[in-house]
């Protein structure tokens, strides 16, 4: 039985969760976030002084609450794995600070954690998915496309050259007036629009280049609704359900285009696989425009629970454990500094302009 307590504050949400692996199914003993919504909404999105703040105040309770929830204490625990990167450097070095304090008291190894591979290995989690399969990745932070081929062995396929798709709809909801997140607030919105009204370019459609592009819709966006204001209730629903048809177009394109490289690559993986992690996969039209291309192509659509799409602990210590299993721990894993920006795939040159917020490169 492995046991490995995990920490994330890669963000706005401070997160600890323990997991355990005997010879059956992994479990998740426990899973505590909490959530910085509020302190952030009146600003409209993030702000990193006051993240930082929130975790430094929180994350001791937190990880004493999810050691409680485990029926666990710090001697049952194996090792202690910490998102170390990319994310909010304030953030992170709260999280990882405290797991290597914990770490050396409690006399046990530390795993640094790359966040987006907590993502990346989160589908053999829940669905015990084998390698190798495409993850698309789309959150407040990250827009990419990655072929996993094992622990620690991940190819990028696509990236965003300008803003991540979640930032796309929290600044898409600012524009409009509608409350942070924004996600939720034009997928609310949305549901009473019509599609049709405004013809909102699809980026990057029909491009042989792989990757995604968000900056010129949000334009449009801006563009649309300065030549109508003021706006009326059905004007932002209109908008935001044209914005939504638009961000769906322009990524089935994008993952048609990965599924088919996938298929001449691996030719003889019979039941391939699309992982879909990152809040922006809960909203349900861009889930229906993914579960019928995978199903039109002939691959699985694996959607890990939303609470395990999100930020959260459980997937740093699965993550952890996974690691430990491939014998990829650091012996120096105390000397590791946190990384801003910390790409999975150390191969592919970084594409200028990815992303405002962590490594999408």
């Amino acid at each position: 039985m492995i046991r490995i307590l995990g920490i994330e504050t890669s963000c706005d949400e401070t997160a600890a969760s323990v997991v355990a692996l005997g010879e059956g199914e992994p479990q998740i003993l426990s899973s505590v976030v909490l959530s910085q919504i509020e302190e952030h909404a009146a600003f409209g999105g993030v702000v990193p002084e006051i993240a930082a703040r929130a975790h430094v105040e929180a994350l001791d309770g937190i990880v004493e609450a999810a050691l409680a929830d485990a029926g666990t204490s710090l001697a049952e625990i194996d090792a202690v794995a910490a998102t170390a990167g990319p994310g909010l450097v304030g953030g992170l070095i709260v999280g990882l600070m405290t797991a290597k304090a914990i770490a050396a008291a409690a006399h046990k190894p530390l795993i640094a954690v790359n966040h987006l591979e907590g993502h990346a290995l989160t589908a053999r989690l829940t669905d015990g998915l084998s390698f190798p399969y495409l993850l698309l990745l789309v959150s407040g932070g990250h827009t990419q496309i990655l072929l996993v081929r094992g622990v620690g062995d991940y190819q990028r396929w696509a990236t965003t050259i300008d803003d991540a798709l979640g930032e796309a709809f929290d600044k898409t909801a600012k524009m409009l007036g509608l409350p942070y997140p924004g996600g939720p607030s034009v997928e609310k919105a949305a549901a009473s629009g019509d599609a049709t009204r405004f013809a909102f370019p699809r980026p990057m459609k029909g491009e042989a280049r792989p990757d995604f592009s968000f900056s010129g819709l949000k334009t449009a966006v801006r563009q649309a609704a300065t030549e109508i204001a003021p706006l009326s209730e059905q004007d932002v629903a209109d908008i935001c359900a044209s914005f939504q048809a638009a961000v769906s177009d322009a990524l089935g394109d994008r993952v048609a285009r990965a599924l088919a490289r996938f298929r001449g690559e691996y030719p003889n993986v019979k039941t391939p696989a699309l992982v879909v992690a990152g809040g922006v996969a809960a909203n349900k039209t861009i889930r229906a425009t993914l579960e019928a291309l995978c199903r039109d192509n002939g691959f699985d659509f694996v959607a890990p629970p939303h609470a395990l799409c999100t930020d959260n602990a459980a997937m740093i210590a699965w993550a952890g454990i996974e690691r430990m299993r491939a014998g990829l721990v650091e012996p120096d894993a105390m000397d590791f500094v946190p990384r801003s920006r910390w790409p999975l795939d150390s191969v592919s040159a970084p594409v200028v302009g990815s992303g405002r917020r962590g490594a999408k490169a």
